[in-house]
């Protein structure tokens, strides 16, 4: 036998059992895929989005996350923004409540 198979399976056992080094492998490989495909992606999109809210100023078109299309008219100091739907029509809304997706999407077309 060579030295990977002894530390994958083990040393020959006559009983069931098995090594606790594949165990810790595999658990520790289920983490890193999770890190990986959930955890990872999560956080970049999150920094993303929070970096495209503080970089809003007035005059940018905008798309809420209930699909409200507007323009920015006032940003307050308080998380909310002054958002112009028509002339003469104000909403306030959350900053969290702009949709990061959506507004690039009307922006580039």
């Amino acid at each position: 036998m060579n030295i990977l198979n002894i530390l994958l399976m083990g040393a020959p056992q006559g009983g069931q059992g098995g090594s606790p080094v594949v165990s810790i492998l595999f658990f520790g490989g289920m983490i890193l895929v999770m890190w990986l495909f959930m955890i990872r992606p999560q956080t970049k999109k999150a920094k993303l989005q929070k970096q495209f809210i503080d970089n809003l100023k007035e005059g940018d078109k905008i798309v809420t996350i209930a699909g409200i299309h507007g323009k920015v008219k006032k940003m307050n100091d308080n998380n909310t923004v002054l958002m112009e739907v028509s002339p003469g029509t104000n909403f306030t809304i959350e900053r969290s409540a702009i949709s990061m997706e959506y507004t690039t999407a009307q922006n580039k077309a």
